[in-house]
């Protein structure tokens, strides 16, 4: 049961996901979460380093599509001045918006990977979509209101695949 929380991959951050790797796995595109996966929840604009990681991504004949549970004021003011596509108030774990991520990037979920901070909304989604999924560490150590909830379950699942062994990371 708890299999389906499983990450393909985790990695410390985004930085840590290169074009080459993705690409030799037939990856065009990548579908990432925004708030404590690309910047802090609470900070509006995308740092140049992730100006920059985007960009790298681009070059590399990746798309990127940004797939947030949050609201179209915030997701837009993110995304519009890099450039980024995005689908916000995405009801993460449901599948329809993972379905209009690939749509919009014309991509079969094969070509595709699902990168985010959280195993209840990314992960779990990204998943039962049959994505690849990468699971990162949050950039923020704080969270807004429902993330906190999500975070507590998120500790038993991980203590749980831990203790049965499916987890090869160090926290």
């Amino acid at each position: 049961m708890y299999k389906i929380f499983l990450p393909d991959e985790y990695v410390k951050d985004i930085y840590q996901i290169s074009p080459e790797a993705l690409k030799e796995k037939g990856i065009k595109g990548i579908i990432t979460d925004l708030d404590n996966t690309l910047v802090e929840w609470d900070r509006p604009e995308a740092t140049p380093e992730i100006r920059e990681w985007v960009r790298m991504m681009q070059e590399a004949g990746l798309q990127v599509t940004i797939l947030s549970n949050n609201n179209q004021s915030r997701v837009e003011s993110f995304c519009g001045p890099i450039g980024t596509p995005f689908i916000c108030d995405a009801r993460k774990p449901l599948a329809k918006n993972f379905k209009n991520a690939l749509a919009l990037m014309g991509l079969k979920k094969e070509e595709a990977v699902m990168v985010g901070d959280q195993l209840m909304t990314d992960i779990l989604g990204g998943n039962r979509f049959g994505l690849h999924t990468i699971l990162v560490v949050p950039v923020a150590s704080s969270d807004g209101f429902v993330t906190k909830f999500n975070r507590m379950i998120e500790r038993r699942i991980m203590a749980k695949l831990k203790r049965q062994g499916l987890i090869k990371w160090e926290e």
